[in-house]
């Protein structure tokens, strides 16, 4: 029998969709529709799970099964969901907020335990649906509604959270490069454990421009560098700068006036994240930002597969169990 072939438009709801008009949310939405046939994962095999904020309305707009959960618990539905459902494609979508403020414990344990789950966390560096208070991610200095002389707080990188967890899939990618950001989705979807996509997210009413740096097409060249598995760090409007490691630090060079052997190549393969952590620390505008993948370590046992394997053995030795029986066990009272 063949199966039908799925559309973009067939994972499309008949809700209205109620963002702000131009906001970033549009287009990952846009390019989940888009990556989703290319899986071969029906729609009833597929679940969104959500927080709290204004990426957290997603599960909405998407003609699959889905869940609005609680602020910054994301992760635990997703957990429970993926151990008990493990046929089931999972994605987490989250914010900078969602998941970094009041989520930050549940963000950071789902990637140790290399979930087989995908998390996408839409980074606008503002609270957008509670109207403009500064986020994990604001950077020091931002005026906001909450920080009305500056924030002093330093911003938290969610890649650097990521690799330090030892996740098994880090990347970075943005709305405005949407051939780039269907790329990103497509890789996190195929990789086997935890996968982390930061995407950087215009909030064109609360926090507009914020990233433009790195959005604007005139500036993007100068300020990203995109990265490529076994290719050296090259970057510039011209491809006329470079990235190489000097000891325990990374420095931009020109190409001109280095060999492309000292370049530094990019290995999102190796297993010590060391350098990997170094990439994730270059900021604008001192340095370029990196986008792409940088880490994709493959064959790390997964929590859903050991917590069932332990399930199937635990029945081997003790048998299937008797809930009855576990009720009545130890000590018991009747209360009249």
């Amino acid at each position: 029998m063949n199966l039908p072939v799925l559309k973009p438009t067939d994972f499309a709801s008949d809700q209205d969709i109620r963002w702000c008009p131009g906001c970033g949310d549009y287009s990952i939405l846009a390019q989940m529709k888009k990556v989703l046939p290319d899986l071969g994962v029906p729609r009833e095999k597929t679940v969104f799970i959500s927080g709290i904020g204004c990426s957290s309305r997603f599960p909405y707009y998407m003609n699959t099964y889905g869940m609005h959960s609680i602020h910054g618990r994301a992760p635990a539905f997703a957990t429970g969901l993926k151990s008990t459902r493990p046929d089931l494609m999972v994605w987490v979508i989250t914010g900078d907020g969602d998941a970094l403020s009041i989520g930050g414990n549940h963000f950071i344990h789902v990637l140790r335990r290399n979930l087989d789950i995908n998390i996408v966390l839409f980074n606008n560096r503002i609270y957008g649906l509670t109207k403009g208070q500064y986020s994990p991610t604001s950077t020091e200095g931002q005026v906001t509604k909450s920080t009305p002389m500056g924030s002093i707080d330093h911003p938290l990188s969610p890649l650097s959270v990521a690799l330090a967890a030892e996740a098994t899939f880090v990347a970075r990618s943005m709305d405005a490069n949407v051939k780039h950001l269907g790329m990103v989705l497509k890789r996190a979807a195929q990789h086997k454990g935890t996968s982390l996509v930061e995407v950087y997210q215009n909030c064109n009413v609360f926090n507009d421009g914020a990233m433009a740096y790195a959005q604007e097409k005139a500036q993007r060249p100068e300020n990203t560098i995109e990265l490529e598995h076994g290719k050296p760090l090259i970057f510039g409007k011209e491809s006329d700068k470079g990235i190489r490691l000097v000891g325990t630090r990374l420095e931009v060079v020109n190409r001109s006036d280095v060999a492309d052997d000292d370049l530094l190549i990019h290995d999102e393969r190796e297993q010590n994240p060391s350098i990997q952590m170094m990439l994730a620390r270059m900021r604008y505008p001192e340095m370029p930002e990196p986008m792409g993948v940088l880490r994709d370590v493959e064959g790390v046992p997964t929590y859903n597969d050991q917590i069932n394997q332990q399930v199937t053995s635990a029945k081997e030795r003790f048998g299937e169990g008797d809930l009855e029986k576990l009720f009545s066990a130890g000590d018991t009272w009747v209360v009249d």
